[in-house]
């Protein structure tokens, strides 16, 4: 098999592609052809060494979609021949092949591409516990999603305006400010050149907000907290502009007795039940038109590394896919 590996932690420049001998599957393993690999923004976290790898050399990514090979002992409810897709489970899916526990895998509905699998199992499954489990929205909230345009915000900002949310999205340029808008977003907001909580108290009359949804980090993290109104809650769930450090709690309780969680969307799909709990959630949401995946940017799987280089320069929108 193919597969993109590091072996020492820095910029894109350190991918290499490489051949290797595909592993012998252990019992509960399976084996799977890759048509999709999704490129993900926690992928440039370990590459870059923000994240720990388990092992040198490394390889990178953990989604994709393709057809089963060949399955291990003790798995019965997967075959040779089935579609699946996945986003967790050991890293390397950046590869033609790769060997998963099964437990990891699901299997795809006749109606989902796996290009569209790859593109979206991972950042649907984050929306998911973000906005059905961390904090359920409900019809007529207004809730602030940062970075609305980049892959998690494009779905994010459908699913709630199907839920029935008011969504103000925030944004880092005026050309991600007009997807935005396209994608429903009852207000935008540039964030570079704008004040977002001034903003904000525009659009609302002077009301803050119960939750802001926040994975850009160090930039966004203290406008964040000053959309919140009295207990409100801020979901820290990723970096892109860097981690947050630094932070003074005493200022949670003197803006109102905030909240403040960074969760991991491991831990909300850790055994097969909540994994097919949360994804038959997400594939009922495409299945009835309240989502749709806008067709990913395509870079062949030896040129991951150009794909990297773009996703941390912001010159993308939506989903990123390998093709091997």
């Amino acid at each position: 098999m193919s597969r993109i590996e590091i072996e020492a932690t820095g910029g894109p420049d350190q991918m290499k592609l490489v051949e290797r001998d595909i592993p012998a599957l252990a019992p509960g393993q399976i084996l799977v052809r890759h048509d999709a690999i999704g490129v993900n923004f926690i992928d440039v976290y370990f590459r870059s060494g923000l994240y720990p790898v388990p092992q040198w050399p490394s390889g990178l990514g953990r989604e994709a979609a393709g057809i089963v090979q060949s399955v291990g002992e003790g798995v019965s409810h997967i075959k040779a021949g089935d579609r699946v897709a996945y986003c967790s489970g050991a890293m390397g899916s950046y590869a033609t092949h790769h060997v998963i526990d099964a437990k990891v895998a699901v299997l795809l509905p006749t109606s989902i591409s796996s290009k569209d699998a790859a593109a979206s199992l991972l950042k649907g499954l984050t929306v998911q516990y973000l906005i059905r489990q961390i904090y359920p929205v409900k019809a007529g909230e207004t809730v602030l999603f940062h970075a609305a345009a980049g892959g998690v915000g494009s779905l994010a900002v459908q699913w709630l305006k199907a839920l029935g949310a008011k969504v103000i999205g925030t944004v880092g340029s005026e050309e991600k400010a007009e997807l935005a808008k396209s994608l429903g977003c009852d207000c935008v907001i540039n964030y570079r050149t704008e004040s977002v909580p001034e903003r904000v108290l525009d659009y609302t009359g002077g009301e803050k907000l119960p939750v802001v949804f926040d994975g850009v980090g160090k930039d966004t993290f203290m406008d964040g907290l000053e959309c919140l109104r009295p207990r409100g809650l801020l979901i820290s769930y990723g970096n892109a502009s860097g981690p947050v450090e630094g932070v003074n709690l005493g200022i949670l309780g003197a803006k109102g007795s905030l909240m403040v969680t960074r969760p991991t969307l491991y831990d909300f799909i850790s055994t097969p039940e909540d994994l097919a709990a949360a994804s038959g959630d997400f594939f009922e949401a495409l299945a009835s038109g309240g989502i749709k995946i806008t067709p990913p940017t395509e870079y062949a799987l030896a040129d991951a590394a150009k794909a990297h280089a773009d996703l941390e320069a912001r010159k993308t929108t939506g989903s990123l896919i390998l093709i091997p």
